[in-house]
């Protein structure tokens, strides 16, 4: 690596950032880099899964809107550097995409626990996608069989519910995920 992209302990630039290894999983929060563990499974079945009933949704509604899975960048701030890779992601608005990531707020955000650090998504990803403006934020827990939903537009923060319930989606009128027929289907 050139002496000008050379990581100081702990903190990243942009330009740092984007010379990363195409393979290295990592988000980057106030210009600190984080590693991020490789997804399982069932986070890779749920997250097919969701993706699948909100693009096939978009699709036949014929909206505007985008939908996008990880490994794909978010930065959601300059200064300092914020950038996440979501594992679910609808945008509407197309001028925050340049090509490589999406520049702000995704309008939507799904993300599915990784049991080996739930508080990543409870709580400091809870922070910055709220403080950033995400419309809402789910966070599916596939172990605990929970779905919390933050609808950040109608400042309801934390509602749960059991893979059992059929949740509506708040940024859409008539969007509804029956999370008993995800369960089934996965056998969780």
């Amino acid at each position: 690596m050139p002496p000008a992209l050379q990581l100081r302990p702990g903190t990243i630039t942009l330009e740092q950032y984007e010379a990363l290894p195409e393979n290295r999983r990592a988000e980057v929060f106030d210009d600190v880099i984080c590693d991020m563990a490789s997804p399982s499974q069932i986070h890779q079945m749920l997250s097919m899964e969701l993706s699948n009933i909100l693009y096939n949704y978009i699709k036949r509604k014929n909206g505007g809107c985008q939908v996008f899975s990880a490994p794909f960048d978010v930065k959601l701030s300059d200064k300092p550097l914020t950038i996440v890779q979501p594992d679910i992601m609808i945008i509407c608005d197309k001028d925050k995409l340049d090509g490589k990531r999406c520049n702000g707020a995704p309008d939507f955000i799904i993300e599915i626990v990784s049991p080996g650090n739930p508080s990543d998504d409870y709580i400091r990803k809870l922070y910055y996608y709220k403080n950033a403006g995400v419309r809402e934020y789910w966070i599916v827990d596939s172990r605990r069989k929970i779905v919390t939903v933050n609808d950040f537009e109608g400042d309801i923060v934390s509602v749960q519910y059991s893979f059992d319930s059929i949740i509506k989606v708040n940024i859409f009128d008539d969007l509804y995920i029956s999370f008993s027929d995800i369960a089934n289907l996965l056998d969780i």
